[in-house]
């Protein structure tokens, strides 16, 4: 059921500190002392006297705005917000939530540093570092050795000193990420990423993802805890990630010539010699360490290999076929897009050749029109046979308007012997009348013939050559001229 319910959580992660215990002056008087200025105000109000197999002790759990050594962060509101869910939570050996010697029973905040309480109001709208505080009790009774070995870690001039850590883990669901450039730790010195998009693509850069942390030479990228979190435990350990310190113990005087008779055995003793020896569960690779790896057995690293090698190939399946399907994706738009383009192509060029086609059509008829007026001006003004007509035909075919007003006023003159009489030029008017009324009906005709093609004209279709000029010359052939 236990595990069931941690596992609900999509991601866990851990923050870690060293304890600060409460040594009684039979101990040590002068680290009594000591305990009592770092840690008082957040120990559990116990009475040690009365309850002698009670340890109190007290941690920094986590800096608060400022990344750990696991690339993870909380701001204010997600500490505000689960501070308090830290009370009645176990206190365990290593995360091994079977070997419980403690619990939690307080929670605060304290300044980063001199480890000052703090009050909510006064951490509310805090952007830099400060610390999460719990207090609890050490069941010496659970034990007695840990419970030694944690008030001899207070002393400074001790072998164990700050040896052990508390290292809690926390669940949630729901991460943002933070990108610092530089090598500051706080995030008020970076910028917050929230879109779901940009966070999937650079997730994968995330140290718990088996990133480097970078997302370039000069920018780092952590992982910042949202939503809902909850608080799982603590756990005693030797590997603290996070920048949070603090042990403070004390010797008693009358205890203190024992403890030297048996410091070479202290000297020896780690965490996982204090517990009973039942070999450590190993549920990931981070937990293996060069102590519990004495503890563990074969099978079980054989399992924890065999684990590791699933999980990395099932993920590397997965994102293969991810970017395999993306792959085709993108192929099969761009071939529709290049059977378009090509689509397209043959289109605008059938559309070009068609309107090449009917300019080239209406240039003919602008000429033949041209060409008609010449000749009719001429057929007026003078008498022509058929022999001068084709010579005036052929001079007069493909020339320029200005070309064409000096050529006329030229063969004025050499042409004053074919001039019309006064009547003849009556009598070509009244005929000239005629001829427009039926040439006009013609055009007309034929112009609406000629629309109707071009509407009708399929992209593909090419118009008839000099079909235009064909029917305007049928209609005005020069031996169809009569002259008077």
């Amino acid at each position: 059921m236990v595990r069931n319910l941690i596992m609900s959580f999509k991601y866990i992660t851990t923050f870690s500190s060293f304890l600060k215990p409460l040594v009684s002056e039979e101990k040590d008087k002068y680290l009594a002392l000591a305990s009592l200025m770092e840690v008082g105000n957040f120990i559990p109000d116990i009475d040690t006297e009365k309850n002698v197999d009670l340890l109190p002790v007290a941690f920094n759990a986590a800096v608060i705005n400022r990344v750990n050594k696991n690339g993870d962060v909380i701001d204010t509101p997600t500490a505000l917000a689960s501070y308090k869910n830290f009370i009645n939570k176990p206190i365990n050996l290593e995360h091994n939530r079977e070997r419980i010697v403690g619990v939690i029973l307080t929670a605060g905040f304290s300044q980063f540093g001199s480890d000052v309480p703090l009050t909510e109001d006064e951490v509310k709208d805090l952007k830099g570092p400060y610390n999460i505080t719990l207090g609890g009790v050490i069941w010496k009774i659970a034990n007695p050795n840990l419970a030694s070995m944690i008030e001899d870690s207070s002393d400074s001039t001790s072998s164990n000193y700050q040896k052990i850590s508390a290292s809690w883990e926390l669940g949630f669901n729901e991460f943002n990420l933070i990108v610092i450039e530089g090598e500051s730790k706080n995030i008020e010195d970076g910028s917050e990423i929230f879109d779901a998009d940009q966070i999937e693509t650079l997730k994968v850069n995330l140290k718990t993802f088996g990133g480097s942390g970078k997302i370039d030479k000069s920018k780092s990228l952590y992982r910042k805890v949202t939503g809902n979190v909850v608080p799982l435990g603590i756990g005693l350990t030797e590997t603290p990630a996070a920048d949070v310190k603090g042990v403070a113990t004390v010797k008693t005087e009358e205890k203190q010539q024992l403890e030297k008779e048996n410091i070479s055995k202290i000297e020896n003793l780690d965490v996982n010699t204090l517990i009973d020896n039942k070999a450590m569960k190993i549920t990931s690779i981070k937990d293996i360490t060069d102590e519990n790896l004495k503890q563990a057995t074969a099978s079980q690293i054989s399992d924890l290999i065999e684990q590791e090698l699933k999980t990395a190939s099932e993920k590397f399946a997965s994102e293969k076929a991810s970017v395999d399907s993306q792959l085709k994706s993108t192929k099969e738009s761009l071939d529709t897009l290049v059977a378009n383009q090509d689509i397209l192509q043959k289109e605008i060029s059938n559309l070009k050749e068609a309107l090449s086609a009917v300019e080239l059509e209406k240039q003919k008829i602008l000429a033949s029109e041209k060409f008609n007026e010449r000749m009719s001006a001429f057929d007026a003004e003078y008498d022509l046979d058929a022999e001068t007509r084709q010579i005036l035909a052929t001079e007069i075919a493909d020339m320029e308007d200005s070309a064409f007003a000096a050529f006329k006023n030229k063969m004025a003159v050499f042409m004053k012997s074919k001039k019309k009489s006064a009547k003849e030029k009556e009598d070509q008017k009244e005929d000239s009348k005629e001829s427009k009324a039926s040439v006009a009906q013609i055009v007309e005709e034929v112009t609406d013939k000629s629309e109707k093609q071009v509407v009708d004209m399929p992209m593909t279709s090419s118009i008839s050559q000099g079909s235009f000029f064909e029917k305007y010359k049928q209609a005005f052939d020069y031996d169809g001229f009569v002259v008077g």
